[in-house]
C-alpha cells in the first residue's frame, strides 16, 4: 500500500467516528476539523477538586447527546463542584485526538475508530477509554424506487462518510459477508462505495448521484425526510442489538494526575444517561436546544423524532464490539492488526456504577495491563 494511501487511511480511521458519528456532518462525522464553541463555565458552589478546570470535548451530534444534555442541564458542572467545566466542540475525530494529544482538552466523547487509531498510533501512550456513552444510531437508507431488497444493493452507489471511518468499515464488512467484492481503497466493485461528507449526503441523494447511504443519525433521518427508506438498521447486525458508537476517553496524563475529576465527569455521564432514559422527550428537547446554541440551528421535529429512538444511551463501552470493529477494519485491509490491550481503564466507571447500585461493566480483556 503506498505511503500516501496509508496516510489517508489513518486519517479516515481517525475520523472514523468523528465523521461518522454524526457530525461527519453535524452528525457524526464531521463538518471540518476546527474546534469551536469554546465555553468556560463558572464553577458551581462546592469543593474544588484536584484541578481548577477540566476541558471537555465532544461533537454537536446526536450520538454525543450524553455530552450535549449533561452540559446543557448542568449535570457535569454539578458533579464537578468548584472545578470549572470548559467545553469545546469538534467536527472530526482527528482534530479531537490532536487536541487531546496537545493537552488542549482533557476528556472527550468520541467514536470507536478515532479511539482505536489514536491509541495505536501513539503505541498506547496517549489515551484511555474510561466509559461508554451511546450505542446504535446507524442505518442503511436507500432510494426505494431503485432498491427494494438487500440483494438490490449490489451494483448500486452507496455513500459512507469517509474512507476507513466507522460506518465505512461496517458497510465494507457487510458487503463482504454478502459475498460481494469491493476494493476498500477505491470503493469500486460489486457495489460502488462513494465516500461522501455527511453534510452533503442529503443533497447527493436528492440529485440522484447516490442510491443510498450507510450513515449515522441524524443524516439517516434527513435522507428519510427526503423520501429515503431505512433498509437496514446496523443494530440488527450486532449481539443484543448493541455496538459502541461513542466512547469517553481521557488523556493518560490527566487520568493519572486528576482521577477525582475523571470520576466526577463519569458520575455526571452516568447521571445524565439515567435522566435521558427516564425523560426521553425532555432530553431530546435539551439536546436539540444545545445543538441550536452550538450551530445556530435546531434539528426539525421530523428529523429528530425519527433519529432519537434509534440511539441507546448506555454507560457500558461495549468493549467486545470495539475489538470486533477493529477486526472488521483489518479484514477490509484498512488497518494492521492492532494491539488494544490497555486501551480501557474502567476502574472509575465501575466505582461510580457500584455506588449507583448498577452492575459493573467489562473491558473484554482489553483493560490496563
Amino acid at each position: 500500500m503506498p505511503a500516501t494511501t496509508r496516510t489517508t487511511l489513518r486519517r479516515g480511521l481517525a475520523a472514523a467516528a468523528a465523521l461518522p458519528l454524526l457530525v461527519g456532518a453535524l452528525a457524526s462525522c464531521g463538518y471540518g476539523s476546527e474546534a469551536k464553541n469554546d465555553e468556560k463555565k463558572v464553577a458551581a458552589e462546592g469543593k474544588k477538586l484536584s484541578a481548577d478546570t477540566v476541558r471537555l470535548g465532544y461533537f454537536p451530534n446526536l450520538t454525543h447527546a450524553t455530552a450535549l444534555v449533561g452540559d446543557q442541564e448542568g449535570i457535569f458542572q454539578k458533579e464537578l463542584g468548584g472545578t470549572a467545566l470548559q467545553s469545546t466542540t469538534f467536527n472530526a475525530g482527528p482534530s479531537e485526538i490532536e487536541a487531546l494529544n496537545a493537552g488542549a482538552i482533557d476528556i472527550g466523547f468520541i467514536g470507536p475508530s478515532p479511539s482505536i487509531n489514536g491509541y495505536t498510533k501513539s503505541k498506547g501512550t496517549n489515551l484511555r477509554i474510561v466509559g461508554g456513552s451511546a450505542s446504535g444510531g446507524v442505518k442503511l437508507v436507500v432510494n426505494p424506487e431503485k432498491i427494494k431488497t438487500l440483494d438490490d444493493v449490489k451494483g448500486k452507489r452507496i455513500a459512507t462518510p469517509q474512507l476507513g471511518n466507522t460506518q465505512d468499515v461496517a458497510f465494507l464488512n457487510w458487503v463482504a459477508e454478502k459475498g460481494w467484492k469491493v476494493d476498500s481503497q477505491s470503493g469500486k466493485g460489486d457495489v460502488s462505495v462513494l465516500r461522501t461528507d455527511n453534510k452533503i449526503t442529503p443533497d447527493a441523494y436528492k440529485s440522484g448521484s447516490i442510491d443510498g447511504a450507510w450513515v449515522p443519525e441524524p443524516t439517516a433521518s434527513k435522507l428519510v425526510a427526503e423520501g429515503g427508506k431505512v433498509l437496514l438498521d446496523e443494530s440488527d447486525l450486532w449481539p443484543d442489538k448493541k455496538f459502541v458508537i461513542t466512547n469517553i476517553i481521557v488523556s493518560q496524563k490527566f487520568l493519572t494526575e486528576h482521577p477525582d475529576v475523571v470520576e466526577a465527569v463519569l458520575r455526571g455521564s452516568v447521571k445524565t444517561n439515567a435522566w435521558i432514559n427516564a425523560n426521553p422527550e425532555q432530553a431530546k428537547a435539551s439536546a436539540n436546544a444545545k445543538l441550536k446554541k452550538l450551530s445556530g440551528k435546531a434539528l426539525g421535529d421530523k428529523v429528530i423524532n425519527s433519529a432519537w429512538p434509534s440511539i441507546q444511551f448506555i454507560d457500558d463501552p461495549l468493549a467486545a464490539t470495539l475489538q470486533a470493529q477493529a477486526d472488521h477494519a483489518v479484514k477490509a485491509g484498512l488497518l494492521k492488526q492492532p494491539d488494544l490491550k490497555g486501551i480501557y481503564d474502567l476502574t472509575a466507571l465501575n466505582k461510580v456504577l457500584k455506588a449507583a447500585g448498577k452492575p459493573e461493566v467489562s473491558d473484554a480483556g482489553l483493560g490496563v495491563k
